[in-house]
């Protein structure tokens, strides 16, 4: 009762947070039809500045970082990845009505790392004074690029088949490069590079990180725009997505806070580090991994993928899933 009692008090308080309220409230504003429009390349320029910062954070704690402790973790993030859309893959494979690419992708989507859900755990640990390791953010790319890649394989490997006479090889190494490129990824490996390499605290404390919360919200009143918009396309699809959407995510935090147990008994991982695996496990991608879809899986209607993605599974893993596994994190770590 206590665990059930914490979460629905973590969850009202969290309707009342700038992150979600900016959220909402770009909902709002696109439910009122107003015309109100953020530029491209602001929210290109916000999503670049976030990731830099998270980047540059990581890169700074990675140098004096316990890589023994860091790599089961990272480990994990790879197998979480995949799981997930392997897992959703055969999921999508049973249900009625569903186009097996646009199955393959959403499942890839879903496996794939959602930079500005990471970015709001972020503060709301902040706000809670949960310690984690600053590198526990890099772990984005091992879950991000295993997934994305072998949800693009299992996509080009399908349509080979139902091509009969073809060969079903995939050149891995071209989809790991044009995931790479991605400017999500670029940027978070750029950060990370340069955090690492450089003495970089100094512009990270008087430049990113005083402009990270108010980027931030901005960022989450397109993506609240952008949610509502996605909402009428989703309707054109099986209603088969919006279930998955809305179930996913937490079973995925959930898969991923038991692995992180595991990670913090083993190598000592932080009960905050655990939080941070759970959000990214949960989490479905929003910038790195629509462009890479759209490159790597052409077929796939992005009405399904990235409406599930966008309208429902983010809303929820921000929602739902930050206050639910900061609420477990308590109750198992006794924080």
């Amino acid at each position: 009762m206590d665990f059930i009692a914490d979460f629905l008090v973590r969850f009202l308080i969290q309707f009342q947070s700038p992150t979600l309220g900016f959220l909402i409230g770009g909902m709002l504003v696109a439910a009122l039809g107003s015309r109100l429009k953020i530029p491209n390349a602001i929210y290109q320029f916000i999503v670049f500045m976030l990731l830099m910062k998270i980047g540059l954070e990581g890169g700074i704690e990675i140098r004096e970082a316990n890589l023994v402790a860091m790599a089961l973790p990272a480990v994990f993030s790879i197998l979480i990845g995949l799981c997930i859309v392997w897992v959703g893959n055969a999921i999508f494979a049973m249900l009625p009505g569903i186009n097996r690419e646009d199955g393959i992708a959403t499942a890839g989507l879903f496996g794939a790392v959602s930079a500005s859900t990471l970015a709001v755990a972020i503060v709301m640990l902040e706000e809670e004074s949960i310690i984690f390791e600053a590198w526990a953010p890099a772990l984005y790319p091992f879950m991000d690029i295993p997934a994305l890649i072998l949800a693009i394989v299992m996509a080009n490997i399908h349509q080979k088949k139902e091509e009969k006479g073809t060969d079903t090889r995939v050149n891995v190494w071209h989809i790991i490069r044009e995931s790479l490129r991605g400017s999500a990824l670029s940027a978070l490996l750029l950060g990370l590079v340069l955090g690492l390499l450089t003495n970089s605290e100094s512009v990270l404390n008087s430049f990113y990180d005083p402009l990270f919360r108010g980027f931030l919200s901005i960022l989450m009143l397109v993506m609240g725009m952008e949610a509502y918009d996605r909402i009428k396309e989703l309707r054109s699809v099986a209603h088969w997505y919006a279930i998955y959407a809305s179930v996913a995510p937490l079973v995925h935090g959930l898969i991923a806070f038991g692995l992180g147990y595991i990670a913090h008994l083993l190598v000592g991982f932080s009960p905050g580090g655990v939080i941070i695996l759970s959000v990214i496990a949960s989490s479905n991608s929003d910038i790195s991994g629509p462009p890479t879809l759209r490159a790597g899986i052409p077929s796939a209607n992005p009405s399904a993928y990235i409406g599930a993605s966008t309208s429902v599974g983010t809303p929820v893993a921000i929602a739902v899933g930050i206050p639910l596994f900061i609420a477990l994190a308590e109750i198992v770590f006794g924080l």
